[in-house]
């Protein structure tokens, strides 16, 4: 079988950003890399699965709502997929991901989707977690930009 393209990726050069991993015709697919991978240090399943709610329930809710596709968490728990339609820039991108995690980080009240009903694990969550990682990576793309979406040689 062909390699997929997240895994061509070198790794061990990666740092916490936000990276264009893939175009697929109107899909631009983006690695939110909130973690070092491979440093032993990751977001436990409590951690990724809050900020997956209140980063896709924040998405889905935000200007850009229309251009959203998806927001999930990567197997490996050092960030996240997200995949917009291509007439959101990289710019808009990056916003959205400033925006959502500040929001994340001062988030306060019920997380959006996790009552049993509404959640398959409703009770795998980690706000104060999520809270802490979500200041953190917040303060790596402070100064994201555009010209910073490319994956490290």
């Amino acid at each position: 079988m062909k390699k997929i393209a997240s895994f061509t990726v070198n790794h061990d050069t990666l740092k916490p950003g936000i990276y264009v991993s893939r175009v697929d015709g109107d899909c631009v697919t983006y690695d939110v890399r909130m973690k070092t991978p491979n440093a032993g240090d990751y977001l436990s399943t409590g951690e990724a699965h809050t900020i997956e709610h209140l980063f896709a329930t924040y998405a889905r809710n935000s200007e850009l709502s229309e251009g959203v596709v998806y927001v999930g968490p990567m197997g490996c728990r050092t960030g996240f997929y997200l995949i917009l339609r291509d007439g959101v820039s990289r710019a808009g991108a990056i916003g959205l991901c400033q925006e959502a995690f500040r929001f994340i980080a001062g988030f306060e009240g019920k997380i959006p989707g996790a009552e049993r009903k509404e959640c398959g694990n409703w009770l795998d969550h980690d706000l104060e977690g999520a809270k802490r990682a979500a200041r953190e990576f917040g303060k790596a793309i402070e100064g994201w930009r555009e010209d910073m979406t490319e994956y490290p040689g």
